[in-house]
């Protein structure tokens, strides 16, 4: 028996609620919302320790690479990353997890949590944990409740049993999971005193979340054990069975298993959590200042109120005259500007978007890819600047276009550029022709990140011109 717990993190999501800043191509987890680190490496960092095993990550095959380059800028090293061949809800991540376990540590505990929370205390947070590894470890499947501090209808809540002492700090009898209230509940169960936040975050022992899901969700147990069995290593990565994959139901935990379970306990957490589920809560974490205003980036306030002010670009300043109840927020291709409180509508406007065609609804300005990212500068008929950035060791494919042409100016570090059969090493202020057509790769074999100028000319350059014969990323 081990007696580390295993993390399980959960970083498939989409995060539309915080459109623009959040999108499908790049969703919120992965980005520096609160602080330095992501939140994905937040919640890294806060549970590891002697108490914890190296994490297991599960997320989409686009978000892959992503993962492996904040865990390294970070130098954490994984157990394994999951992908997921589709988004299939919690419950199947859940359950993959714990069949990946279950091979190499069956009596152990998982600790389940989403990579995109805020929790401010994470010494606290280990500390509730930990006050549940007993009742886990005796079968429980537990969950953690946060004690509410408004009457929030964008959560769901959790009802203490009727044992259960609400002032309590340890493990307490759970009597059921909430819905997500309207305004009227929610203020009833604030006041009533015997309700917690359901934070989505559970500790269990591998042979118990096995056991509950065959016996609530067998048709999905079947599905991905099918799936988990059928598994193919990648780079590193273990890829799902796609085609058993598919045939498993898109369902929640809560749906699949926790809502009909029985002996269910529940630990308390009083500290600051939040689910950064929408703008006004991304405002309560920042720490607004006495007018309830909150700025981020390159943005002014001017008698404002209950205000979000945010400029995620150096090149622009955003200025707020005279608001209130108000959340802007800037980027170079994207503006918000909505009420504050109608924060879980911009999931609506992001679907308004999508079926206008209009790229922004999905993809963020910088493309990330496994040897960097790129951004476009400017794009006009017939050409395209793209602003190129590789890390040390990125290698981009050997590949060829039919429609453009290129020119690559680099300015910071060094590149290998292999154009036809003759291969150059640039430094900066150097520069080198693609002719269309040409096989060419670039890399960046130094020790510092490459930045470089393209300049692409031709009559058509969409990214789908891109004939790949070699890529140590396996995207031929």
């Amino acid at each position: 028996m081990t007696s580390q717990i295993a993390p399980v993190i959960l970083c498939g999501g989409s995060g539309t609620r915080l459109w623009p800043l959040s999108r499908a191509s790049y969703p919120k987890q992965f980005g520096r919302i609160l602080g330095q680190d992501s939140l994905f490496q937040a919640s890294v960092k806060r549970l590891e320790g002697p108490e914890f095993a190296r994490p297991v990550v599960v997320t989409g095959a686009e978000f892959r690479f992503i993962v492996t380059e904040q865990l390294a800028k970070i130098r954490r090293d994984p157990d394994s990353v999951l992908i997921e061949p589709t988004g299939r809800n919690t419950a199947p991540a859940v359950l993959a997890a714990a069949l990946r376990l279950a091979q190499s540590a069956p009596d152990g505990l998982m600790l389940v949590a989403p990579s995109d929370h805020a929790i401010p205390d994470a010494e606290a947070f280990r500390a509730a944990v930990l006050s549940g590894v007993a009742a886990a470890r005796g079968g429980a499947l537990v969950t953690f409740g946060v004690r509410p501090t408004r009457a929030e209808t964008g959560y769901g809540w959790l009802e203490l049993g009727p044992a259960a002492e609400a002032a309590a700090a340890g493990p307490q009898p759970l009597a059921r999971f909430v819905e997500k209230p309207d305004a009227a509940t929610a203020e009833a169960m604030l006041a009533g005193g015997r309700h917690l936040w359901n934070s989505g975050i559970f500790l269990f022992s591998v042979a118990a979340i096995l056991a509950a899901f065959e016996r609530h969700a067998p048709a999905l147990t079947a599905a991905v054990r099918a799936a988990v069995e059928g598994a193919t290593a990648d780079l590193g990565f273990l890829r799902l069975d796609p085609a058993a994959w598919a045939e498993a139901e898109s369902v929640s935990i809560d749906y699949a298993v926790m809502e009909k379970a029985t002996g269910l306990v529940v630990v308390p957490y009083p500290g600051a959590w939040s689910d950064l589920g929408s703008w006004d809560a991304i405002a309560r974490e920042m720490g607004p200042d006495a007018t309830g205003t909150a700025l981020s980036g390159p943005a002014h306030a001017i008698d404002c109120e209950n205000t979000l002010l945010r400029a995620e670009s150096s090149e622009q300043v955003l200025v707020g005259i005279g608001l209130k109840n108000v959340v802007a927020i800037a980027m170079r291709d994207a503006v918000l500007v909505a009420d504050i409180a109608d924060g879980q509508r911009v999931k609506t406007a992001v679907e308004i978007l999508k079926a206008r065609g209009a790229s922004q609804a999905t993809e963020f300005p910088r493309f990330h890819r496994p040897w960097g990212w790129y951004e476009t500068l400017s794009l006009g008929p017939r050409f395209q600047v793209k602003r190129i950035m590789v890390h040390p060791g990125g290698i981009l494919s050997l590949q060829s276009h039919v429609h453009r042409a290129e020119h690559w100016v680099v300015v910071e570090g060094a590149a290998r550029v292999t154009v036809g059969d003759e291969v150059r090493l640039l430094g900066e202020n150097q520069s080198v022709y693609i002719p269309l057509g040409a096989i060419h790769r670039m890399e960046n074999p130094g020790k510092v990140d490459l930045h470089l100028i393209e300049v692409q000319s031709g009559p058509y350059l969409g990214e789908d011109d891109i004939t790949r014969y070699e890529d140590i990323y396996a995207r031929v």
